[in-house]
């Protein structure tokens, strides 16, 4: 087992990464459990794979516990679940002192994250990811939300995890398409702060989709370094820590625009976002041309999603995702702020970017379909 440690003043937490870790949950959360009770959300798909180990493992160490779940999918993360997660735990008389443990990927990460902060102002949250995107991302730094029909994470708060347990073991029950999207996110650090690990996963990123464990160990614990980095220095994004939402900004428009539904996953989204946004920053002159060809070619050699043409069916044209892109959390006073580069591993934010060039850059990836 790694450890990625999380130095928040008054809200410092741990990382743990390795195999097996879901068959010792049960000591691994003895040090911030006050009283043994924890109540644990996961979805339907997460709950036959994984359910009875979690279970299993809290009962051999004398913790008390139930369990909600919910409806897999990107639709769960509205006001109706949540408010069935909040009504359950209320329900199962969970106080300040109990655990809330998020059984699941992005979407019920986010989702009890945003219950556990509301609940009698605050509850304790254990994030157990169980997809790569989850594990790398979505688990750690305290981003919690549900969407609206305006956009995604609309709704939210910051409420850090009291521990997260990313279990390496785990990923071997996704399916490729799922761990490629996750992958776009691990990718994604590489190209917005380390060019040297994006030319890490260039070399070991094929290795890592075959299953090879010390990969996907490096992996996650990199990128898991570099986001609690980031985080410690800008816990509620008022500077560095947007540099996180590389390629963010058009996936959340592409999801808006698919409907959040399976035409088109969040890692995905975000893999294409981040090759739209070094197109942008070439065009810009702000990046050497060879970047963006760097960035297509490496996901193109991993499979992934990584333009406009390979989400399927009908898309809007350049104007209406602009639109979309306006809803962004990142507008501040009606400007859109961009991530651009300049370079594979310099990221930086950018609020007067032509709305000309970003509108050229969709109309030529949409012609391209």
């Amino acid at each position: 087992m790694q450890t990625v440690h999380v130095p928040l003043d008054g809200r410092a937490y741990d990382i743990h990464i390795g195999p097996g870790l879901m068959s010792e949950a049960g000591a691994l959360l003895a040090p911030v459990l006050k009283r043994k009770r924890a109540a644990i959300i996961t979805d339907a798909t997460v709950a036959p794979l994984h359910l009875k180990a979690l279970t299993a493992a809290l009962a051999r160490d004398g913790i008390a516990h139930s369990a909600l779940t919910l409806p897999a999918g990107e639709a769960t993360k509205g006001w109706a679940h949540l408010s069935e997660a909040v009504e359950w735990l209320l329900a199962e008389r969970i106080e300040r002192n109990d655990v809330v443990i998020a059984l699941g990927g992005g979407v019920i990460g986010d989702l009890v994250g945003f219950a556990a902060a509301i609940l009698r102002r605050g509850v304790a949250c254990v994030q157990i990811p169980t997809t790569l995107l989850a594990q790398v991302d979505s688990s750690v730094g305290g981003k919690t939300a549900i969407n609206s029909p305006h956009g995604k994470n609309l709704i939210g708060a910051f409420h850090q995890p009291a521990l997260v347990l990313a279990d390496l073991s785990v990923l071997d029950t996704l399916t490729r398409r799922d761990f490629l999207a996750g992958y776009g996110e691990v990718a994604k650090y590489g190209m917005l702060g380390d060019a040297d690990f994006f030319a890490w996963l260039e070399q070991n990123g094929p290795a890592m989709a075959r299953g090879d464990v010390d990969a996907r160990a490096y992996a996650v614990r990199r990128s898991c370094e570099m986001k609690a980095d980031i985080v410690c220095r800008d816990e509620t994004e008022q500077g560095d820590r947007a540099l996180l939402n590389l390629g963010h900004t058009f996936c959340h428009a592409l999801e808006a625009a698919t409907g959040y539904s399976d035409r088109l996953l969040h890692g995905e989204g975000v893999a294409i976002g981040c090759a739209l946004a070094f197109d942008l920053s070439a065009r810009l002159g702000l990046c050497p041309q060879e970047a963006p060809s760097r960035v297509a070619a490496h996901l193109s050699a991993m499979g992934m999603k990584s333009a406009l043409r390979d989400i399927p069916g009908d898309l809007p044209d350049a104007d209406a995702l602009l639109d979309l892109m306006a809803q962004d959390k990142k507008v501040i006073d009606g400007r859109m702020r961009y991530i651009l580069a300049r370079d594979i591993g310099t990221a930086f934010v950018a609020s007067d970017v032509p709305a000309d060039a970003v509108r050229a850059v969709l109309s030529d990836a949409l012609a391209a379909r």
